[in-house]
């Protein structure tokens, strides 16, 4: 995005939450704001100001649905009445936690997004649809979550602290997830103890997938240097914990519902218009939203 406006693009980005608006916006000249900051808005911090004035809705919360309609609301004020070339919405997914597809609370969230696409469509707008993941129910018959405690089970087979598991799902919104997701990566207290470790972690029941890190990295296309030795993914109705007390499921106010595993892998893209010269056979992945907007649409 700060490239694109770089080379003269006039540029709007509204997000659900302040973090990733910090990080989209990184170096990034134009418009750039978040529904959860969006009375705090400066003209020097984010290119615009009087945003609630604009939009015409007050700051919403951060576990609503009204979180994530602020910012179609907010793009569709910025397109009548700045046009930029190229303009990045982003929602978040707290309704998706709670509500499976289907449920009337998400059919009202979809039919809110579809009203707001439509008016962004009738604007003329090349509009291309897409999501970071899916998500699934994490949870038994009963309601009560499907949960591998890793770091406890390590602990119990190593003794205490010779594993360390690290979530990347872990966020301040424990309110969508208790912090619970498919993804986790583990540091061994040596390159030796690994082969072994792996071999046992298989054995858990809720496992999909347990891959030295040399395997993840090529897999999933990470970075080594960055994750653990080893990488486990749960199940598609399995989440991954540390250790029980780390985890306040207090908050959870209906049946677990999370992501991170490969049965979230799978999302939608969606354009509103034909697209041409994607080659046959490539596969396309959630990232190359911007190439179909701005190369293959017509």
């Amino acid at each position: 995005l700060a490239a694109f406006a770089d080379a003269g693009a006039k540029l709007a980005v509204v997000t659900a939450k302040d973090k990733l608006r910090k990080l989209l916006g990184h170096k990034m000249k134009g418009i750039c704001f978040s529904s959860e900051k969006s009375d705090q808005v400066t003209m020097e911090e984010n290119g615009i100001d009087n945003v609630l004035d604009m939009v015409g809705m007050p700051v919403p919360s951060v576990y609503s649905a009204e979180l994530s309609e602020f910012v179609f609301a907010a793009g569709v004020k910025l397109m009548e009445s700045r046009r930029p070339d190229l303009m990045y919405l982003s929602t978040t997914d707290y309704v998706q936690h709670k509500a499976a597809p289907g449920s009337p609370a998400a059919n009202a969230f979809y039919q809110m997004m579809d009203g707001y696409l439509a008016q962004l469509d009738a604007q003329g707008a090349t509009i291309v649809l897409t999501a970071d993941h899916g998500m699934n129910d994490k949870h038994g018959a009963d309601g009560s979550p499907n949960v591998i405690y890793l770091q406890d089970v390590l602990d119990g087979w190593y003794g205490a602290e010779k594993a360390r598991v690290i979530l990347p799902i872990t966020d301040p919104y424990v309110v969508h997830h208790g912090a619970l997701g498919s993804f986790a990566t583990v540091y061994a207290p040596d390159e030796a103890s690994v082969p072994g470790w792996i071999e046992r972690i298989k054995g858990i029941p809720g496992m999909e997938l347990v891959l030295s890190r040399a395997e993840a990295a090529k897999r999933f296309e990470l970075p080594p240097d960055r994750i653990g030795d080893i990488v486990v993914v749960s199940e598609r109705n399995t989440v991954i914990g540390t250790a029980a007390s780390r985890h306040d499921l207090s908050a959870l106010e209906v049946p677990l519902r999370s992501h991170g595993g490969v049965s979230e892998q799978q999302v939608p893209l969606i354009c509103n218009r034909p697209v041409e010269g994607i080659a046959a056979g490539r596969r396309l992945r959630n990232f190359d939203a911007l190439d179909i907007a701005l190369n293959h649409a017509r």
